[in-house]
């Protein structure tokens, strides 16, 4: 009876050891792994493990980018951050609903997108407001 209890125990113990194992807290990742997922440091050991384990394997292509995307990457980790569980949910599902999209559709809104945002970017630096005033 006893050797049956050190055997649960033991058991026990060794699940609870692999589970801690898998949640890795911000000072058990590697220095690239920390610099690539900076802004995320404050709350990396408050997110669920299957964020934390997306964010890791975003994090693996970090040192092959370059400099430009580097930068971009560390922009969007910060609005990413900024984000409620909500609204992160909402982006993954419009995310999911986009890639259904015919490649050729998804072409066409990336093009209008990228020109709706140039034209946004030039009234800004122009001073032109979007929305006309009220008289």
């Amino acid at each position: 009876m006893q050797n049956y209890l050190l055997a649960m125990c033991l058991l026990l113990c060794l699940t609870a050891m692999s589970t801690n194992v898998a949640a890795q807290p911000w000072v058990s990742l590697t220095p690239p792994q920390r610099e690539a997922l900076a802004p995320m440091a404050r709350q990396w050991d408050t997110l669920p493990e299957p964020q934390r384990q997306r964010l890791l394997k975003t994090a693996q292509h970090y040192s092959k980018l370059t400099p430009e995307q580097k930068q971009r990457y560390q922009e969007r980790l910060v609005k990413w951050s900024e984000l409620t569980p909500e609204q992160r949910k909402a982006a993954r599902e419009k995310y999911s609903a986009f890639n259904k999209v015919p490649a050729e559709k998804r072409e066409q809104v990336k093009q209008m997108v990228k020109e709706e945002q140039a034209r946004h970017a030039q009234q800004s630096a122009s001073g032109v407001s979007a929305v006309p005033a009220l008289k």
